[in-house]
């Protein structure tokens, strides 16, 4: 059990399935020896990388192919918090099989999405997010020891806040992800601005190019003038976006993308479904759908049916449904 966490109750259910699982039991957690290296016929990489402002520190071992830079097998050991020793974990499997160019690319954002159950649900709490960075830290150690090179040099976007060592592309992309109307809510997942907080706004302690506030407006204005122009090409081509149609549209659409996408599969098995209602429980668009045949009282309709059903809508149709078998 991942006690350094000090998690009881209902707050694991902040936490995946696959969070925990790594906590308790991590996959490639161990260390890799000179001479375990030679026999694999590659060379050994040992990289060191502690985050200062949480105490927590890692230790990445690769052994490379140096004729084909692929790394060949991936450890770690963590010295810190069960988050930090599962996004370790994953972090390690990331680099399996990929060559140094390519894992350098791994981001913090690659391995809090790899620990997801599901891909619009957080895989930790906001102020757990820290821990996937400093995965993404020790990863261009690595690259940089191997390449003989300082590990700032893989750096290819501004770095935002230094303490937490958070890029501008990053906290676009989070806001992005996680549609965050708030500086604090930035903080709270990527950590940017929690420690001397000289990032968040002018005024602070050091001065800075780029401020929190700064990138919150700039990245809201451009999510709302790429909703706009979504809406106004809609529009021009005469097709209603999904929250201006009537129920009647609704079916019809979301009927005609289970048509393509999902009934062949089903009907294969000797099933179906049909669409009973949809009704608008904002920011919500709630279907709620009947199972036919075969899929009638099968398991996998409460679990992967369901979210292959759901994953298609979302993306075909409208982000925000959400369907419900009765």
């Amino acid at each position: 059990m991942a006690k350094n966490d000090l998690i009881t109750g209902s707050i694991w259910d902040e936490y995946s399935n696959q969070v925990i699982r790594r906590m308790d039991e991590p996959t490639h957690q161990g260390e890799i020896t000179e001479e375990m290296a030679k026999e694999m016929g590659g060379k050994l990489i040992v990289a060191d990388f502690g985050a200062e402002s949480c105490g927590d520190a890692v230790r990445l071992y690769w052994v490379v192919n140096e004729e084909s830079e692929v790394v060949m097998d991936s450890k770690f050991k963590s010295f810190g918090c069960g988050t930090a020793i599962a996004s370790s974990d994953v972090m390690a499997e990331l680099c399996i099989g990929k060559t140094v160019d390519e894992a350098v690319k791994i981001t913090n954002i690659d391995v809090e999405f790899a620990l997801r159950d599901h891909p619009d649900v957080p895989a930790v709490p906001p102020q757990k997010m820290h821990c996937s960075v400093m995965a993404y830290d020790v990863i261009k150690k690595a690259a940089g020891t191997y390449k003989g090179v300082d590990m700032e040099s893989f750096e290819t976007e501004q770095i935002v806040c230094e303490c937490a060592r958070v890029s501008l592309g990053t906290i676009q992309e989070v806001i992005r992800l996680n549609d965050l109307t708030t500086v604090e809510q930035i903080t709270d997942y990527t950590k940017a601005g929690a420690f001397c907080k000289s990032c968040i706004k002018p005024g602070g302690h050091e001065e800075k190019d780029i401020y929190l506030v700064d990138i919150l407006a700039d990245t809201r204005a451009a999510m709302e003038q790429e909703r706009l122009k979504v809406a106004a090409d809609a529009s021009a081509s005469g097709e209603a976006t999904f929250d201006k149609m009537t129920i009647v549209q609704r079916i019809k659409m979301v009927d005609e993308v289970l048509d393509v996408d999902i009934r062949p599969m089903l009907i294969m098995d000797g099933g179906n479904m049909e669409i009973i209602d949809i009704k608008e429980n904002m920011p919500h668009y709630d279907i709620y759908i009947r199972y036919l045949g075969a899929c009638n009282g099968c398991a996998s309709g409460d679990t992967g049916t369901l979210y292959a059903i759901e994953s298609v809508l979302k993306q075909k149709v409208d982000e925000n449904i959400r369907v419900l078998p009765i």
